[in-house]
């Protein structure tokens, strides 16, 4: 596979397969929280920059991942920044199949043929190397569990995990209360981590159209995003094959 390590969307969606199922919680969503991981991933290649709630390019050189080099090249094409609310809401949906295929063709997952009620096709994807998943997810235990603050990756990754809803998902039940809310407070941890989750969440809210307005500006200049919400949760579902 050659990287030792994985781009944010990539991790993103490995916390998002269900090893017993091959199936993604939170499918609807998911495509939202690639679009904004992809999003954090070119921030912290230097590529683009937050500027207010928009997103500029400040070096439209390619990073060499085919994915995140397409959103670069759109970014790009743009001409000027744009919204992080509008971009992540925008009309490119399933990057989650996008992503799954990626990965195949990585070798971290391989794809599993078989049939919804008898009928249907549909495919599951089963992780290759567990550890990988083990990692990602020992890392949002670690900054959980420790409370001491996460280097930015993590604390985009936990940022963006809140926002599509996988925490009942990663924790689940009465037991996780207390788990859920440190993700969600670990939101506050790396700015464009938050403001692509802030924008996330609106998307789901339906408050994109609008910008916001009649509220403080921070000190970095950017307007604050609303308190965090646990978005509506989907259940799991199955990836169709085309």
């Amino acid at each position: 596979m050659g990287r030792s390590r994985r781009t944010l969307p990539e991790e993103l969606l490995l916390l998002a397969l269900d090893p017993a199922t091959g199936t993604t919680a939170q499918p609807q969503s998911l495509d939202l929280g690639l679009a904004g991981a992809q999003l954090v991933e070119l921030a912290l290649a230097g590529r683009i920059a937050p500027d207010g709630d928009r997103i500029a390019v400040v070096m439209p050189r390619p990073t060499g991942d085919p994915t995140l080099d397409s959103a670069l090249e759109l970014l790009r094409r743009r001409g000027s920044p744009v919204r992080a609310v509008h971009w992540i809401g925008g009309p490119r949906l399933g990057l989650r199949q996008i992503y799954l295929s990626h990965l195949e063709r990585c070798g971290m997952v391989h794809a599993v043929a078989g049939q919804m009620c008898g009928v249907l096709p549909t495919t599951r994807y089963q992780a290759t190397d567990t550890a990988i998943s083990r990692d990602i997810r020992a890392r949002l235990d670690s900054a959980i569990r420790t409370g001491v603050p996460p280097d930015p990756r993590t604390a985009a990754l936990a940022a963006l995990a809140h926002a599509v809803g996988l925490g009942k998902h990663l924790y689940p039940g009465n037991e996780g209360r207390s788990s859920r809310s440190r993700l969600r407070d670990l939101i506050r941890h790396d700015p464009m981590g938050g403001l692509v989750a802030h924008a996330v969440m609106d998307v789901q809210n339906g408050v994109a159209a609008q910008p916001r307005r009649n509220q403080p500006a921070t000190a970095s200049g950017r307007q604050p995003g609303p308190v965090p919400m646990q978005p509506r949760r989907s259940g799991m579902a199955r990836v169709a094959a085309h």
